[in-house]
């Protein structure tokens, strides 16, 4: 079982384990639980009723929190020619072809949270996979990361877009910003999040989808939402 610090035992105190919050209620929790000095990113977690064994089930997409995630995001793009151009110009950090692609394989470079490609690089980025899958960085259509909108794309995870996509037990894990977003924001944020993901619902999927749910600073502890509030 693991051991938990004083601030944090002194911080769950505050937090009915039993009880599911609104979320005006939680958003001040949040706040009040976060006791460490640097801006804790807010995390939401997420319990759905999909069966991850099974492809058809699977939840990878992206959604755009309205007030951004509140971080630096690092983009890599691989790209050549007028696609390479038009990506520095939105802001990548990384851009480049093979050679980039050849220094991620034999120098284990990846100082980057978003890859995106363009489809005619798709070549060589596919033999990124044993290295990119794992980490939950490889470029895929299904997520906006394969794209011939390499501008657009770029200018969007650096806004806020974020990537939603299930673990092996069907659980989904995101941010949603940081602890010292104004509260309003931060409650816009959570509720744009969980309607954007309640919409990416599998068709295979039967009886609730999102089933349940919970918000936390990243050393704080978990917070359970009423999930019924989002509910149209």
């Amino acid at each position: 079982m693991a051991k938990h610090s004083k601030r944090y035992i002194e911080a769950a105190k505050k937090v009915d384990r039993n009880k599911l919050y609104s979320l005006e209620d939680a958003v001040r929790l949040i706040k009040e639980t976060s006791t460490v000095k640097f801006n804790e990113t807010i995390e939401m977690s997420i319990k759905t009723g999909i069966d991850p064994k099974k492809n058809e089930q699977q939840v990878r997409n992206t959604i755009t929190l309205p007030n951004g995630t509140g971080k630096s995001v690092k983009v890599l793009v691989f790209a050549v020619g007028p696609n390479a151009e038009a990506a520095r110009t939105a802001g990548a950090d990384y851009v480049g072809g093979e050679e980039l692609a050849q220094k991620i394989t034999s120098e284990g470079f990846l100082d980057f949270d978003v890859a995106i490609a363009s489809p005619d690089t798709m070549g060589f980025v596919g033999k990124l996979g044993k290295v990119l899958g794992p980490r939950g960085l490889m470029p895929s259509p299904k997520s906006g990361t394969v794209t011939p909108n390499i501008a657009e794309a770029v200018k969007s995870f650096k806004a806020g877009r974020v990537e939603v996509r299930n673990d092996k037990t069907g659980n989904l894990h995101l941010p949603v910003g940081k602890k010292e977003f104004e509260s309003d924001k931060l409650s816009e944020n959570i509720k744009s999040a969980v309607q954007q993901i309640n919409a990416l619902r599998p068709q295979g999927v039967k009886g609730r989808f999102l089933q349940k749910l919970v918000v936390s600073s990243t050393m704080g502890p978990g917070i359970k939402l009423d999930i019924s509030q989002f509910e149209a």
